[in-house]
């Protein structure tokens, strides 16, 4: 039997407000920001299609829910002059709005998982656009 480092997803601990309520903070927050500000403003065409994929993303993740189809790695790689420091910071941004979201269940069960996809999505970065040069690890804690 295996051991996933995730909470399992239980749709009795979040509602759907609460994972759209998460998804419209932080991006909120993210386009305010002067560094990941212009990277979402620049690469989302449309954001009303864009809060649903990230709704249905994080329903599935926290409630588990089947709505999400999607591939994010691609997406992200394809994205031009990435770093770690935004990586952090877009990590630290969602960590701030599941904090003020006041669910403490959400709020453990969604840092864990975006600590988990901020590092894969880096480590996938790194591994497409710099082959040749050392891994730089994401600061998460």
């Amino acid at each position: 039997m295996s051991h996933s480092p995730f909470p399992v997803p239980d749709p009795d601990l979040y509602t759907e407000e609460e994972v759209a309520a998460l998804v419209h903070q932080f991006y909120e927050k993210a386009r305010k920001d002067p560094d990941l500000g212009p990277i979402f403003e620049s690469h989302v065409i449309d954001w009303d299609a864009h809060f649903v994929q990230m709704t249905n993303f994080w329903s599935a993740q926290l409630r588990g829910t089947s709505r999400f189809r999607g591939a994010p790695m691609p997406k992200h790689i394809a994205l031009p002059d990435l770093n770690a420091e935004l990586f952090e910071r877009w990590l630290q941004l969602f960590r701030q709005t599941t904090e003020e979201l006041g669910n403490a269940n959400l709020q453990h069960h969604a840092n864990t998982i975006a600590g988990f996809i901020a590092t894969r999505l880096w480590q996938g970065y790194q591994m497409n656009n710099y082959p040749d040069k050392d891994f730089i690890p994401l600061r998460i804690n």
